[in-house]
């Protein structure tokens, strides 16, 4: 089997390279700095160079300005925009977009998609729930009335929402049945509160008091929830593989150059087994994630249904990413606690990262739940 990615993934990431080429994580807000402190806004110089590079309309067919990408080309574009700890809702807003053109009706489509795709519309998700801990779906009810839907409820840590043009929101309806909203951010209803991430960031509680949204503006498809909500997953995968990679060359420069006893850090057996670890958690973070990621696009039979590789990515990235940070501000010694040195800047993004996965042990019984469900053998 041929594993390695096609021409247009490796254009993608390619592209991706250079537009993040001259991003500097010192400039991502730092509440180690400035307790409290958060970002106004993401940053809208790098938003319009994506969409220049037409990185934003990755997962839109050609008549709605795209190239037709998977989710592969995504997340090689999250993985650079993660080594640079990136200010937009990329991942967001790519997931969103490959949604709507899977499950949305023409009508939707037509308004949002084309314009989207060229950065004239920002979009965000919704994907956390009341609490951060129940099932995102059940945080808001959607009803009928008359000609259109009226939503009820509130989603917590909802990120960029307090610059994105419009929220996707799952909600159920009377029947149970888990549907999208696609709610703009200044449709009367709409109240936002504001909360912060351990990254720095400004999130947002989306409290919706009977909005009122139009047919077109809800997507009924069964199936759409989960798609999207798997994209986002992997997609935060992606994040924290590209902070991995990062931090572990940062770790491989430093101690290559910082001598104790006469000799470079990394001669000595001690560090040298830290960095091997580590480096293995890397690679298993990538094999994962590529192994998720093209179960989404291929959705082939498998031993397994996709929540199971989804599952296995989760638990090595939020194990993983954890690891690599601690270890490399362990092997800075007193310069990683340094906070004007970027290291704290990537260790605060990859705990928001695992925030956002979850606890591993959570991920392995929901492995171990389809493992008794799917016997393998």
């Amino acid at each position: 089997m041929d594993f390695t990615f096609t021409e247009e993934q490796q254009a993608a990431a390619e592209a991706a390279r250079g537009v993040f080429a001259g991003v500097a994580p010192d400039s991502v807000p730092s509440p180690a700095l400035t307790p409290g402190a958060v970002a106004e806004g993401f940053d809208r110089a790098l938003w319009s160079r994506l969409a220049e590079a037409d990185l934003l309309s990755l997962p839109l067919p050609e008549e709605y300005g795209g190239a037709g990408l998977d989710p592969v080309a995504l997340c090689l574009v999250l993985r650079e925009a993660g080594e640079v700890l990136a200010r937009v809702p990329l991942l967001e807003h790519g997931a969103a977009l490959a949604v709507l053109q899977a499950y949305g009706g023409t009508a939707l489509k037509s308004e949002l998609l084309a314009r989207a795709g060229r950065g004239e519309v920002a979009l965000t998700v919704a994907a956390h729930g009341r609490s951060g801990h129940d099932p995102a779906e059940l945080a808001v009810t959607a009803r009928r009335d008359g000609p259109g839907w009226v939503l009820e409820g509130a989603q917590t840590a909802v990120p960029w929402a307090f610059d994105a043009d419009a929220v996707l929101v799952p909600a159920h309806t009377d029947g149970d049945r888990a549907v999208l909203a696609v709610v703009p951010r200044e449709r009367a209803g709409v109240r936002l509160a504001e909360q912060y991430a351990t990254s720095g960031e400004r999130l947002g509680e989306v409290r919706l008091e009977a909005v009122r949204l139009a047919e077109r503006e809800v997507v009924t498809a069964e199936g759409a929830w989960e798609r999207l909500r798997e994209l986002l997953t992997v997609g935060t995968c992606a994040l924290a593989l590209g902070i991995g990679n990062r931090v572990l060359r940062m770790t491989s420069a430093y101690t290559g150059k910082r001598e104790q006893f006469g000799y470079p850090l990394a001669t000595f057996q001690a560090v040298a087994v830290q960095a091997a670890d580590r480096y293995i958690d890397l690679r298993a973070m990538e094999a994962t994630l590529w192994q998720a990621a093209w179960r989404i696009t291929a959705r082939t039979p498998g031993a397994l249904p996709v929540a199971g590789d989804v599952a296995v990515a989760k638990i090595w990235a939020a194990e993983g990413v954890r690891r690599i940070v601690q270890t490399a501000q362990h092997l800075h010694g007193g310069f990683g606690a340094d906070v004007e040195y970027p290291l704290h800047r990537y260790h605060a993004w990859a705990k928001q990262l695992e925030l956002s996965l979850g606890p591993a042990s959570a991920h392995e019984e929901t492995l171990g739940d389809l493992l008794a469900a799917h016997p393998l053998g």
